[in-house]
């Protein structure tokens, strides 16, 4: 049978990066299944198992990489025995012939199973830290290239103030700077599931070192060590408790409504013909209409993200169904969410990549629009101006009233310009302020301190989020999968 004729993710074998795919690859799981192996019996050894060899210990190291025969013989003894660690134990112990009798001693299968997944957690978090960072920081070049762009503001997506092009970026970044922290949280906060024995009791352990405590404690931090994990959760049932995996999704969960609200945004701009993703020169945005130019980055982002936000009540039903030291119903739907999520992390992360470092902006369509709805913000300004030239403040207001009613109806009634200051130039009563009409529209006086808030965030809160990143950024171009 073809490999096109059988179905396999998109996740996989459309979008995410090699990297994160082979986290959650067959040959790293069950190879990782080996240094697991490996280091529980060098543990052991080093603790006072006598009856480990020195020589079963180099041939377990000579074959942590398991070949492709391997996991097809490992495969076929599965389909006899049912059992997918065991058949694995069988098939490494071939290889290792001089280990074959201790490995996997005194474990049980989510020795390999459960510490496995808590390693690949932790490495997965290792590829998505850095494709945030890079994320945050494209999008602070960007806020700070545009901080003094005004822009019509948009509350209720109804005209508001102005404000600038790169203050509304650091809504973006700021909410990606909470993401960040969570991440890190999440990834700092895994450890290992240890040596727990089938209940969690260390119970064949302790048989192991013939009633000694502290050996057994010993071959626990040991092995932890051995791993690259600087701690071990202190109680276990026989598998590590389901919220961990909670904790794990939620920043990912939350990642994803970052990220669903920025390509929502940019879609949004999309069609006010401000700001555009990236499109490619030989880019086709529709197969009948030629001239579109479709979001569909973006697009992607905001459908990924709604998947991935729904793998969260995976964890979330899952945790609160195991029944006392465990149960069987986590396995096959922690096999799909667990990798689901960080996959589609990945491909949020490198979509978002690859959208912020192409943005187009469109000056004159933004001040178009700015024009179109800065005389009715004006006129506030208008009526002080006057009222400083001794005009009365009630007066004025009225005189304003009509004129702007008027102009607006030539906008929404015959589908005309904003020609309110027109009006204004063209009635006696505000002549004492006609010089200053131009200065009193200038944009850059309605956007308030926008600049300057954005100048400082991303030299403050920004540069202290990245400062033990900064051999992480980089410039590379971030190309996509179809």
């Amino acid at each position: 049978m073809s490999a096109n004729d059988k179905y396999s993710t998109p996740l996989s074998s459309r979008y995410a990066s090699e990297e994160m795919s082979k986290i959650f690859s067959l040959r790293n799981r069950f190879s990782t299944w080996r240094k697991l192996w490996l280091n529980l019996a060098i543990a052991e050894k080093e603790v006072g198992l006598d009856m480990i060899s020195d020589k079963a210990i180099e041939q377990m190291k000579a074959h942590l990489e398991i070949t492709d025969e391997e996991i097809e013989a490992a495969s076929k003894e599965e389909a006899i025995v049912r059992h997918d660690v065991m058949a694995h134990v069988h098939v490494f112990g071939k290889t290792c012939p001089d280990a074959a009798g201790i490995i996997h001693l005194g474990a049980t299968s989510c020795f390999v199973t459960d510490n496995a997944d808590l390693i690949f957690l932790r490495d997965a978090y290792d590829i998505l830290i850095p494709k945030l960072v890079n994320v945050i920081n494209r999008l602070s070049e960007f806020a700070v290239k545009h901080k003094d762009l005004p822009v019509l503001g948009w509350t209720h997506f109804q005209p508001a103030q102005l404000t600038t092009v790169g203050k509304r970026a650091t809504l973006w970044i700021q909410e990606l700077l909470w993401d960040l922290r969570n991440m890190e949280r999440a990834r700092n906060d895994i450890g290992l599931r240890g040596v727990k024995g089938t209940t969690g009791t260390q119970a064949s352990f302790l048989s192991l070192f013939h009633g000694n405590h502290d050996q057994v404690e010993q071959l626990d931090e040991r092995v932890v060590e051995l791993l690259g994990f600087d701690h071990v959760y202190p109680v276990t049932g026989q598998t590590y408790s389901r919220k961990i995996d909670i904790d794990v999704l939620s920043p990912l969960a939350s990642l994803g409504a970052t990220a669903h609200k920025f390509a929502t945004d940019i879609r949004l701009l999309a069609n006010l013909k401000e700001i555009e993703e990236p499109f490619e020169k030989s880019q086709i945005g529709s197969s009948a209409m030629a001239y579109k130019r479709n979001p569909m980055r973006c697009e992607r982002v905001c459908s990924l993200a709604r998947h991935m936000g729904g793998l969260l009540n995976d964890a979330i039903q899952t945790a609160s169904v195991q029944w006392f030291e465990r149960t069987l119903d986590d396995s096959a739907i922690r096999r799909i969410s667990l990798p689901s999520a960080f996959l589609t992390a990945d491909i949020l992360l490198s979509t978002m990549n690859n959208i912020s470092s192409g943005l187009v902006v469109y000056p004159k369509v933004i001040e178009r629009r700015i024009n179109s709805e800065l005389p009715f913000m004006a006129t506030e300004n208008i009526i002080m101006a006057m009222v400083e030239k001794g005009g009365s403040r009630q007066e004025c207001h009225e005189e304003i009233r009509v004129l702007s009613h008027q102009a607006s109806a030539v906008v929404k009634q015959e589908g005309g310009d904003n020609d309110l200051i027109q009006r204004v130039k063209a009635t006696e009563y505000f002549k004492p302020i006609w010089n200053e009409l131009d200065t009193l529209l200038d944009p850059s006086t309605f956007v308030g301190r926008a600049p300057q808030q954005t100048e400082k965030f991303i030299n403050k809160d920004v540069a202290n989020a990245l400062k033990n990143y900064k051999h992480l950024i980089n410039d590379e171009s971030v190309s996509l999968s179809v």
